[in-house]
């Protein structure tokens, strides 16, 4: 029988998460299971916990979004433990990816029986991605949502993607991809080991987690309203067939930009451009079903 530690965001979903964790737990302890709920406190906190959970044989289980896998993921690699996902964040963007259900008793099953397996991370200059990496007017973005706590969760990020776009002024982004560079003039650079992020937007439809690779996706610069009217293009992934914007594919990507450029991992700020993101193959094990 598994043992578990499972770390929870107080502040994920909206407060959401406690009452997410208190039916999983209860299904699992029913099961006969061990299992230990510990609140995060911080990031430092988290990956701390994290350490000492896998050196006494526990899966480590994150209760939260996107976030909260972006607070230890990389910790999870560096001890070489297993991760479990209780999906209770805003967005549940890796989640989604993994086709990971957020309803209780699938979520215990998985944790139960789910097979654990090697997926692949980014490693961008030391912090650990597992879902993607961008800078542009998703950056503003992030730091919007972050801001927009008081509306309701339905409409944080159609919210900020509709502001940022309205108020970000495009930088000429330098992109290197296995030593092939590219210049273009665009709103947003997304390096991307899964499709999803934004709550949902297919911003890289051909990703997947397991084949080694990163594909990377440039927004042209064009006119606001016309990003704007094309914003429900990307929850489909029908983006990429609009003109101007270029895809790629490689293992490591170099993202530079002709102005001050903040990058972001899966809602959490990495830091300015540039930035190297190389992707780590089967880094990660993951119980899915």
């Amino acid at each position: 029988m598994r043992r578990f530690r499972i770390l929870v965001n107080p502040l994920s979903g909206g407060g959401a998460a406690p009452a997410a964790v208190a039916r999983v737990e209860a299904l699992l302890r029913a099961a006969g299971a061990d299992v230990g709920v510990e609140t995060s406190t911080s990031a430092a906190h988290s990956q701390e916990v994290v350490a000492s959970a896998v050196a006494a044989g526990e899966v480590v289980v994150a209760a939260g979004g996107d976030g909260m896998l972006a607070s230890i993921g990389g910790a999870v690699v560096a001890a070489e433990g297993q991760l479990g996902i209780i999906p209770s964040g805003r967005g549940n963007d890796f989640a989604r990816m993994l086709g990971l259900s957020a309803d209780p008793s699938e979520v215990a099953h998985c944790l139960l029986s789910g097979s654990p397996t090697a997926l692949d991370v980014i490693d961008t200059g030391g912090t650990i991605v597992l879902g993607s990496m961008y800078a542009g007017v998703d950056s503003m973005a992030s730091e919007l949502v972050d801001n927009a706590r008081r509306l309701p969760s339905a409409i944080q990020y159609p919210y900020a993607a509709v502001r940022a776009l309205l108020t970000y002024k495009p930088a000429t982004f330098t992109v290197t991809v296995d030593g092939h560079r590219h210049e273009q003039r665009a709103y947003n650079v997304v390096v991307a080991n899964s499709a999803y992020y934004g709550k949902g937007m297919k911003i890289a439809p051909a990703a997947d987690v397991r084949d080694g690779l990163l594909e990377v996706i440039v927004l042209p610069a064009d006119s606001r309203w016309g990003m704007v009217r094309r914003l429900p293009k990307v929850y489909d992934g029908t983006h990429i067939e609009m003109a101007g914007v270029t895809c790629f594919r490689g293992t490591s990507v170099s993202v530079e930009a002709d102005c001050p450029v903040q990058a972001y991992g899966d809602g959490e700020r990495i830091g300015p451009l540039p930035r190297t993101a190389t992707v780590v193959p089967r880094a990660i094990q993951v119980l899915l079903p």
